[in-house]
């Protein structure tokens, strides 16, 4: 009878502890997924920031192109 006694005051007392096992386990899964989902967002957040870099660069250069085009053209009265 000693034994069943013991035995069900352990099982007892690891209930929780596995409860409390299984809660923390399940907390770091959660804060896996949420640091995961935010290096995928900080990853897109910087690869736009640098196509938005870049566009604005060529569309910069595009532009300093035509107005050198523009000011290179000598005016009509002196073309002749």
């Amino acid at each position: 009878m000693r034994k069943s006694v013991k035995s069900r005051a352990e099982a007892q007392f690891a209930a929780p502890q596995k409860k409390a096992k299984q809660a923390l386990k399940e907390k770091e899964k959660a804060r896996q997924e949420i640091a995961e989902r935010v290096a995928k967002l900080r990853a897109l957040r910087l690869a736009k920031e640098a196509a938005d870099k870049e566009a604005a660069e060529a569309a910069e250069a595009e532009k300093a192109l035509a107005k050198n085009k523009k000011t290179t053209r000598l005016p009509q009265a002196h073309r002749r």
